[in-house]
């Protein structure tokens, strides 16, 4: 599907990583400005002044609790089970490497989720993150390509981006909270401006309408950036863009689009709107990254990796859980 040797500009990597990081770094404060900017005027429309205070009080709070959710509380939720050293060494010893050259603290830890779909994910802080990897993962792709999706997850722990999207999040739901909110004001107070005969302020009724949805898309677009942003990074920790590019070529082939999502990686992604996408077209990121492969190919094939676990091949199609997942 995908010419892994091919290159769309001379070969710059240290030009080409850092035009993309600072377009990806600017694109990120715009879009957390925006949602910041949008979750003000929402606050302003509701209670002036005061409500743009409260706002950004309740935000404050919500960053400061947020970081505090156990990262097993979440992997929990996913039937997740952490791994020893002894049921998959390599890989421990790729997360290690990685880790040390991302200058985290210590390497994460690793789980896996007894899912068939071709997914990981990072969760905590720099302290205390971990990794989890599918089954489906684990035996789809070699340790080259597992180095490459590795070092992106690994890239958005040392980027922060957990918090940078803990913080996106939060912004998102006051800004539907103050939007709900306004919304009732507005109902509420319609019969009184009726009889005054005073004109219904429809403008500030649209505003409220559209900003949650406003804020959803600069959610979904500033997710985007920061995958970007990770593959970018990655590609730098293991000095092998094509790994993790064949890696993206292999799960989409698989799966309909890599890590399906956090929420719904069951579903296909190939026919929605790009504006509605968490991550970016699996196109596009490839070719990213083979911006920056090296004039020479990268010697050999790194074996695929073998299924040391202790666990049978899961077949089952990942389904919905009652506490809102899919795995």
């Amino acid at each position: 599907m995908y010419d892994m040797r091919s290159r769309a500009v001379p070969f710059r990597p240290e030009e080409v990583h850092a035009r993309h990081k600072v377009m990806n770094l600017l694109h990120s404060a715009l879009l957390l400005g925006g949602m910041v900017l949008l979750l003000a005027v929402c606050g302003w429309v509701v209670a002036g002044w005061e409500g743009v205070v409260w706002a950004f009080v309740a935000g404050a709070v919500g960053l400061v609790i947020s970081p505090r959710v156990s990262p097993h509380l979440v992997l929990s939720l996913f039937g997740a089970r952490r791994l020893g050293y002894r049921e998959a060494p390599r890989l421990f010893d790729v997360v290690a490497a990685v880790a040390g050259r991302a200058g985290l603290p210590r390497p994460p830890d690793l789980y896996y989720v007894p899912s068939a779909a071709l997914n990981a994910f990072a969760v905590g802080r720099r302290d205390t993150a971990a990794i989890a990897v599918t089954d489906g993962l684990l035996r789809a792709l070699s340790l080259r390509e597992l180095a490459g999706v590795l070092a992106h997850e690994i890239s958005h722990i040392r980027n922060n981006d957990i918090l940078v999207m803990g913080l996106a999040d939060t912004v998102a739901s006051l800004t539907r909270f103050m939007s709900l909110f306004g919304m009732m004001l507005l109902i509420l107070n319609l019969p009184l401006t009726m009889l005054e005969q005073e004109p219904v302020p429809w403008g500030l009724a649209l505003l409220l309408t559209a900003a949650p949805l406003a804020g959803a898309l600069l959610q979904l677009a500033l997710s985007r950036t920061r995958e970007f942003d990770a593959d970018l990074d990655a590609a730098r920790l293991t000095g092998d863009p094509v790994g993790l590019a064949a890696a993206l070529e292999r799960i989409e082939r698989v799966q309909g689009g890599f890590s399906e999502g956090l929420f719904l990686p069951g579903r296909r992604r190939s026919a929605d709107p790009s504006l509605l996408r968490t991550h970016p077209d699996t196109r596009e990121r490839i070719r990213r990254l083979l911006e920056m492969h090296p004039p020479d190919p990268v010697p050999g094939e790194w074996e695929p990796m073998p299924v040391m676990l202790p666990f049978p091949v899961v077949v089952r199609r990942p389904r919905f859980r009652p506490h809102g997942f899919w795995y």
